[in-house]
């Protein structure tokens, strides 16, 4: 594939993804923000020293600090690599103004798009790793929804909040 306007769709079409897993990111982290919340609005700190209000919120505790820690990863991958390309971000920002645009308008077409390529290589590769993160992130969010879920029905129980028990 020789078209410079074939292979910038392409490129196009790569890029087009980012958004998606960028929602993702910004969704999931929000959830277990909201989920972080609740469970400090519903537990007081004498509660803690019960273990079957400790240990589910360890558990929950646990799995959001590995999505937090996985969203983390996908909102910071590895930008390395790429090296002396015209057209990758991490690359471009190494050369002053000045050398990066005598490079590019010295730069042969057949060299252009060959960088294009390998900039859509570089991108996809990106790409697979946020979503493989963000893929992790999400299955850690939905580990933890279970002890979570237990740790609120406790402290509901303990503090009467639960009109089925209150008699």
């Amino acid at each position: 594939m020789n078209d410079i306007d074939a292979i910038q769709r392409q490129m196009d079409r790569v890029l087009g993804f980012f958004p998606r897993i960028e929602a993702r990111i910004n969704g999931l982290f929000g959830v277990n923000t909201v989920i972080l919340a609740i469970g400090a609005l519903n537990v007081a700190s004498p509660d803690l020293n019960l273990w079957f209000v400790s240990v589910p919120g360890v558990f929950a505790m646990a799995g959001l600090m590995m999505s937090y820690a996985f969203l983390y990863r996908a909102n910071f991958p590895d930008v390395n690599g790429g090296q002396g390309s015209l057209v990758y971000f991490a690359e471009i920002q190494k050369r002053t103004e000045a050398n990066y645009l005598a490079e590019l308008t010295a730069c042969s077409n057949e060299r252009f798009r060959e960088d294009l390529v390998a900039q859509i290589w570089r991108n996809s590769q990106i790409l697979c790793a946020k979503y493989v993160f963000v893929r992790y992130a999400i299955v850690a969010t939905t580990l933890s929804l279970l002890p979570f879920f237990i740790f609120l029905a406790v402290t509901a129980s303990i503090h009467s909040r639960v009109p089925l028990f209150n008699g």
